[in-house]
Parts: C-alpha cells; sequence; structure tokens
C-alpha cells in the first residue's frame, strides 16, 4: 500500500537529515518506527504528508508510493484526499478554536455529508471529546487534546493513519484508552497504522512489523516479536542487558554496535 524505496531527504540543500531508507506499510497493517530524537523519524512522516518544504527540506533521490502511484512532490492536500493523514507531534491543535471546530478542519476535503457522519463517528470512539465538543481546544488536558488530534485526522477518512509520538506526555491509562481505539479501527475497519514512536515497548506490542532509525537510517527491521527478543534492542531500546535493567543513563550513551551499519 505505502512504500519508500532508497528516500533521500536533506535540509536547506545541505544537511542530511535521511539517507537510503526503504520501509513498506502493507494495506491493514500496524508498522511501528522507532528510534532515539534526531534519528530521522518525524522527517519520514513529513516526506510522506509532502510538508518538507515548509522547513526548506526535500527529497532528493528515491521514491514513495501509494497504492503503486509515485506521490513524492504531490502537495500536501493532494496526499490527503489520497488516504495519508498524519497526527502530528504535539497534536498541533487551532488553540482558539473550538474542539468541533478543530474536528471540522479535518474534514476540509469530504462533502458536507461525510464531515457530519465522521463527526458522529469520532464521538462514538471519544466520548470526552463529545462532551467537550464546545469548548475551546486549548483548554483541555494533554490526553483530550490527543483525542481531537486523532479525530480530526480520521475525519479526513485515511486509509494510513500516521501518528508521530502519540503517548508523548501522557498518562498511562489515556495511552492504553488511545491505543485501544486505534487497534478497533485497525482490526475492524482495516486501518492501516505507521507508528512512530519512542516508548519501543509499547510499539512493538501493537505493532506487527517494526523498523529502527539511527542516524537517518534503517538500521534493523523485522516482525516484532523478533525485535522484542532481539538482545540489541533490548539493551539498547527496551533498557535490559543480560536480564538485569539498566539505567537510563546508559541507554541514552551506548555505543552502537558496530554490525548494525554493516
Amino acid at each position: 500500500m505505502l512504500a519508500l524505496k532508497n528516500v533521500q531527504v536533506l535540509y536547506d540543500r545541505a544537511i542530511e537529515a535521511v539517507r537510503d531508507v526503504s520501509l513498506e506499510v502493507p494495506p491493514g497493517a500496524v508498522v511501528a518506527l522507532l528510534g532515539s530524537n534526531g534519528a530521522g523519524k518525524s522527517t519520514i512522516l513529513k516526506a510522506i504528508s509532502g510538508v518538507l518544504g515548509q522547513e526548506d527540506g526535500e527529497i532528493v533521490s528515491g521514491a514513495i508510493h501509494f497504492d503503486g502511484a509515485e506521490i513524492s512532490g504531490r502537495s500536501a492536500g493532494e496526499i490527503v484526499r489520497a488516504g495519508l493523514l498524519q497526527v502530528p507531534e504535539g497534536r498541533a491543535l487551532f488553540a482558539t478554536l473550538t474542539v468541533e471546530e478543530n474536528l471540522q478542519m479535518g474534514a476540509f476535503t469530504r462533502s458536507r455529508a461525510e464531515s457530519a457522519e465522521s463527526l458522529e463517528r469520532i464521538y462514538a470512539l471519544f466520548p470526552r471529546v463529545k462532551e467537550r465538543k464546545s469548548q475551546i481546544a486549548g483548554y483541555l488536558s494533554g490526553g483530550e487534546q490527543q483525542m481531537v488530534a486523532i479525530g480530526r485526522a480520521l475525519m479526513g477518512r485515511p486509509r494510513v493513519l500516521m501518528l508521530d509520538e502519540p503517548s508523548l506526555g501522557l498518562a498511562p491509562q489515556i495511552v492504553e484508552s488511545i491505543f485501544d481505539t486505534i487497534l478497533a479501527l485497525n482490526r475492524e475497519a482495516g486501518l492501516a497504522v505507521l507508528l512512530v514512536e519512542q516508548n519501543a515497548q509499547l510499539a512493538l506490542q501493537v505493532a506487527s512489523y517494526g523498523y529502527i532509525m539511527e542516524n537517518g537510517r534503517i538500521v534493523m527491521d523485522g516482525l516484532s516479536e523478533k525485535l522484542l527478543a532481539n538482545d540489541d534492542v533490548q539493551e539498547f531500546y527496551l533498557g535490559f542487558s543480560g536480564g538485569q535493567r539498566k539505567s537510563m543513563r546508559d541507554v541514552k550513551h551506548y555505543k552502537r554496535r558496530k554490525r548494525w551499519l554493516s
């Protein structure tokens, strides 16, 4: 369905953020893209969404295909209409608009009838959002804002939903509720998901396949259960070494094994 082939991204025509990245999101799959801060994960989502130009970034080689058609170079609006929608890191709501106005912004490519139908669907998925539909979005809690951000993307009726750090700054109970909703949509409606997360344990528990990025490159990929069992992943991303929990300092400042990039 969605495929990146040897994608390279530069910022300001000089700074390489992504090098030779290839990955796939099959129909109806949940795929995790993992890595530390600065690894290039968000840049991948921006490349897919067609918004790199807003930050003086560009795809200089490789290609992105969706349903067999190349979408590299298409406008963000065209990509949204094709069915690829992103929930950005930090939610990026319109803070001075109401909850319902934020949701309606996500349906700008849809008819009025489709918008009304989708709105009721979002309220059924997120009852708390319905309760706060007339409130100003900027006054919501972090979890409520994340629900609105996901709802806004779902208003566009995506075929692939891209989530950028959806668990960031949220209480575990809220994260569990949000992921339960996303997984229900995946199972019941066949919604494909590309999940960008630093919480590797969480991401690999909900995804069927995972990719790990370091310094702009994919250094490892495989079925989620195999990645969870991999010694390097356990040591560097899950914080375990030899059956013992390592300190965050040890995990953060690891020296990656050279064979990862061989």
